[in-house]
């Protein structure tokens, strides 16, 4: 079974000419394989909860991103040797290479969840806790907001309203617990 652990805590916060905003980042481990879910913009503590964990960039051999919005991906430069994956292709140095369903060599699935952005897809992982979505924007709050999984619940940088609420739709009926683009983890059940 794999691992979970949230890395640093997703924020946003709406200030006056725009956001301070860092997404929620995830550490992964399955088996032998590290992989961190949407390194974020915030690189002094992105670099902080590594190192609490004894870990630094060289040790993660994946970079998840869930969408290509840079409060989710701006760091991800930091792990010069981890592959970068998005819901569809791996990345590395000048190679792409197609996958489908599954992170190689792990149990991790990949599910697309569109709506929030065209290309955004969350995570599925396995634990001894139940299943845990990382849903990346699917679900995300303003630090002022109260966290609440509400299918309606608008969001002004969706593209697409009515996909995104059928892709909570399908993550809530999975999920054991929900780990959001910015916030807490939620159980589900």
């Amino acid at each position: 079974m794999a691992e979970v652990k949230i890395l640093a805590e997703g924020y946003a916060v709406k200030i006056k000419r725009g956001w301070i905003a860092s997404s929620t980042c995830t550490l992964i481990k399955d088996g032998k394989t590290k992989i961190v879910a949407d390194p974020g913009a915030n690189k002094k503590l992105l670099i902080s909860r590594l190192e609490k964990e004894k870990l630094k960039p060289s040790d993660i051999n994946y970079i998840f991103l869930t969408h290509y919005h840079l409060d989710h991906i701006l760091q991800a430069s930091l792990f010069a040797k981890a592959k970068i994956l998005d819901g569809s292709t791996i990345y590395e140095d000048d190679k792409e290479f197609e996958y489908s369903g599954e992170i190689p060599g792990t149990s991790i699935s990949v599910m697309k969840t569109p709506g929030h952005a065209d290309e955004h897809c969350s995570l599925v992982v396995k634990t001894e806790k139940g299943k845990v979505v990382v849903a990346g924007d699917n679900f995300w709050w303003t630090r002022s907001e109260k966290q609440t999984l509400d299918v309606n619940k608008e969001d002004i940088f969706a593209n697409n309203m009515e996909k995104l609420k059928e892709s909570r739709k399908k993550i809530l009926n999975i999920a054991d617990y929900i780990i959001p683009g910015h916030g807490k983890m939620l159980e589900v059940r």
